[in-house]
Parts: C-alpha cells; sequence; structure tokens
C-alpha cells in the first residue's frame, strides 16, 4: 500500500503496536536459551518505532518476564512496509515467528492456508469470549480464531463543529443526500468541504468501500470477492455514488498532489482549520494535532451515512485494527503472553499511555475522550463489520482497489471500469 509511517495503518502502528527495540533478523521460533537452562525464549514480531507505544510495550514486555522468570522476549521491531515485505517472505519460507503482528483479512488467511498459524480457538476461549466481539472479526476464518486483538478502530467523518456552524448546518448528515447537501453549504460558505490525501490512494478507497456497503450491503464486499465478480449494481452504484461528490469539487487544492500526515496534507488540513472534514479512522486527531494545530472541542465525529434506496445501515461499520497471532507450534509461553495482553489491566495501560480503543469491555472506563467515547459507541452498536479492503482481500486485489478508486476519483475512470478492473484482477489471483 505503500503508506508512511504516520499514515493510516502507519500510524495505528506507532499509536497501538510499538515495538520495544530493534534485533537481529534471526531464525524465528521459541527455542531454550543457552545461558539460562530451562529457559524459553519468545520472538515477538511488531511493526513501530515511536513513542510513547514504545516504552509502554518494553514495559509490558518486562513486567510479564518478572511474572514469569523462565521466559525471555525478545522483540524485533520492523517499520511497516519493512516488516510486510519481511513476513511475505518468511511466509514463503514456512516460518514465522512465535508473536507476530497481524491485521487479519486476506493476508491472515493465506498464512493459515499454508499451515503457518496456530488455531487459538480453544487454548484462548477463557479470555478471548470475554473481548469485544467485533474486535474480533478479522482473525475470524472458518468460525475460527486465529488472532488476539489489541486495538479495533473505525473510519468515519471527523469534522470541525466551527466551519459547520459557518455553513448553517445544524447536525452532521445522516443520509447519503443530506451529505452531498452539507457540501455545497460548506462551498458556499467560502469552506473547503473535505481534505483528501489523493496521493495515497487508500484515503479515497474509504468512500468507495463505505459507498459500496451501503447500495449493496456489508456482505455484498466478502461475496464479490468469493464469486471474483465487482460487477453488480451495487458496486457500480457506489462508483457513481463517488463520482457525484467528486463532481462537487469538494476537496482542498491540489488534493491529488497532498500526502496524509505531512504539514500540507489531509490531516493538517483538517487540524489547521482549512478544510471541514475528513473520513479517516479514530487516529485523526492525533494525526491531526500532530501534522496540524489540532482542533480541540471544535472537534466532533460522525458515521458514514446511509445511502437512500440501499441495502447496507449506518451501523455497518468499516475499519479494523491490530492483532497478534502465533506461527503454528508456538511454546504455550506464548500464548499466556496473549492473555497476559489481553487482560483488563493491560489494556487500560494501553488506553490511557497510547490512545487505543479498548477491546476489553472492563477497560473502558479509561476511556475519556467524547470522540473516541462515540467510536467506542459506534462499533459496540455495530450490526455488521467490514474490515479494510486493502487488508481483507488477497494483496493484488487489494492494492487494485485502492488504484482504480483513485483513478475515479482523478477522472480516469468510470464507475463501471472500476468494477471491471476489480473483477479481472480478482479473476487473475485464483
Amino acid at each position: 500500500m505503500g503508506d508512511p509511517a504516520l499514515s493510516r495503518r502507519g500510524f495505528l502502528a506507532a499509536s497501538a503496536a510499538a515495538g520495544l527495540g530493534i534485533t537481529a533478523l534471526s531464525a524465528c521460533g521459541g527455542d531454550s536459551d543457552g545461558g539460562a537452562s530451562g529457559t524459553t525464549t519468545i520472538e515477538w514480531w511488531n511493526i513501530s518505532t515511536t513513542q510513547p507505544a514504545k516504552d509502554v510495550w518494553a514495559a509490558l514486555a518486562r513486567k510479564f518476564e518478572k511474572r514469569n522468570p523462565t521466559v525471555r522476549i525478545k522483540i524485533v521491531q520492523l517499520e511497516n512496509d519493512a516488516y510486510k515485505s519481511k513476513m511475505t517472505a518468511l511466509t514463503a519460507s514456512g516460518k514465522l515467528p512465535d508473536i507476530f503482528h497481524t491485521w487479519g483479512g486476506g493476508v491472515l488467511k493465506q498464512q493459515v492456508d499454508a499451515g503457518l498459524v496456530e488455531d487459538l480457538t480453544g487454548s484462548t476461549k477463557a479470555f478471548a469470549d470475554g473481548l469485544l466481539p467485533v474486535a474480533k472479526e478479522p482473525y475470524l476464518l472458518d468460525d475460527k480464531l486465529y488472532g488476539i486483538p489489541f486495538d479495533i478502530g473505525m473510519v468515519g467523518f471527523w469534522y470541525n463543529k466551527a466551519l459547520f456552524e459557518k455553513a448553517g448546518i445544524a447536525e452532521p448528515p445522516t443520509t447519503w443526500s443530506g451529505f452531498l447537501d452539507a457540501v455545497g453549504k460548506l462551498k458556499a460558505a467560502g469552506v473547503t468541504p473535505i481534505a483528501l490525501a489523493g496521493k495515497e490512494t487508500w484515503t479515497g478507497m474509504y468512500y468507495w468501500a463505505y459507498l459500496a456497503m451501503r447500495t449493496a450491503g456489508v456482505d455484498a464486499l466478502a461475496k464479490a470477492d468469493a464469486d471474483d465478480d465487482f460487477t453488480g449494481p451495487g458496486f457500480v452504484e457506489a462508483g457513481e455514488h463517488l463520482k457525484a461528490l467528486v463532481d462537487l469539487e469538494p476537496f482542498q487544492k491540489g488534493f491529488l498532489g497532498a500526502s496524509y500526515s505531512t504539514p500540507t496534507g489531509q490531516a493538517a488540513a483538517v487540524g489547521n482549520g482549512k478544510a471541514a472534514m475528513e473520513l479517516m479512522g479514530q487516529w485523526a486527531p492525533v494525526v491531526q494535532a500532530d501534522a496540524g494545530k489540532g482542533l480541540g472541542d471544535d472537534l466532533g465525529f460522525f458515521p458514514f451515512p446511509a445511502v437512500e434506496g440501499g441495502r447496507g445501515t449506518i451501523t455497518e461499520v468499516f475499519g479494523g485494527g491490530g492483532g497478534h497471532a502465533l506461527r503454528r507450534g508456538a511454546p504455550q509461553a506464548a500464548v499466556d503472553f496473549l492473555e497476559f495482553f489481553a487482560s483488563e489491566t493491560t489494556d487500560r495501560e494501553l488506553v490511557e499511555k497510547t490512545g487505543v480503543l479498548p477491546v476489553v469491555p472492563a477497560a473502558e472506563k479509561a476511556l475519556t475522550d467524547a470522540n473516541l467515547q462515540a467510536v467506542q459507541e459506534q462499533l459496540k452498536g455495530t450490526t455488521g463489520f467490514q474490515l479494510y479492503l486493502d487488508q481483507a482481500y488477497a494483496p493484488a486485489l487489494g492494492q487494485e482497489v485502492n488504484t482504480s478508486v483513485g483513478a475515479l476519483i482523478a477522472g480516469s475512470k468510470s464507475p463501471g471500469q472500476v468494477a471491471e478492473s476489480l473483477t479481472k484482477t480478482a479473476k487473475e489471483e485464483q
């Protein structure tokens, strides 16, 4: 996908999956430590390099070791894209780390189908049953659990309340026609309605994915992938709705060359009050403040609107998070570490110190930000969940979604051509 360090996945990694120090990329797998008889060494691979999560996770690893004196945690930390590249090579070699970061979806399925990932359904049932159900969705394959989440979130609209008020918009829109009307009001008031990082096509993919969910229904996206056919009317209609938005010219000047997290990018445009909205995940407020100034109390959140006449509903959400999976045959100590990481005490610490959304319901009391509480409530009330398409689908198809939708937004592909490109790629992957 080519995200920069503070893009969607890069930031998720930075805020929620930080590592504990770079180690050599040695052979994977738990083993006996030659210097300490009877000691089990567990390799834990994760994907971030930034604070504060880096130190928080380091302290948690040391705490686990203190409680389990015969276990050592060896950490391999890699930046997001380097991690994906290395894991692709390791998957091909047939040997994965004891504990490794996963987003679930298509890549995890490939690893499971290759017989490389431990089925956690039975060994983690005692604690996994108590986790937020939607958080486990990306790691469930054929009703078996192959990963334990430590983070979950959803994409929605982050908006500037003051700019909405300036444009005479009393409440966030709940329908697509109402959303387009709000865009018109913002333009009439001299306000740039939406910031978009057109250079990073995953940001535009969010719009098409949500519109496909709203028109065809959340289950249609998985069915289209299974059938290798995205030419159904709901998918073409999703593209037509997106084209109708693009035709209103709602985005900031130069958006096709804009990045997400740079000082002149999408997040900064919202954080500096130069654009009224962005469609982004729950990490948006932190990136807005980092890349720009941040909006403070003027920042609000609302879910992606419903499309009139569509099969989907506003309570079906699009998003994802981070989790941990185990290599097949990983030692019991690795399962114990997942249980430790999924405890209420650990989750509260992650919520308070690193800003993730809780996956342990009892840890929700640690969530104090009103907007993040709103996101959490949406997640708890969801009636359907769709993982990011460039994670849910096999890599080539996921990339084609981003590329084709980016072309639609740039004006070089029609809604029908997007559907045809996705179908062609899906068939070629078989």
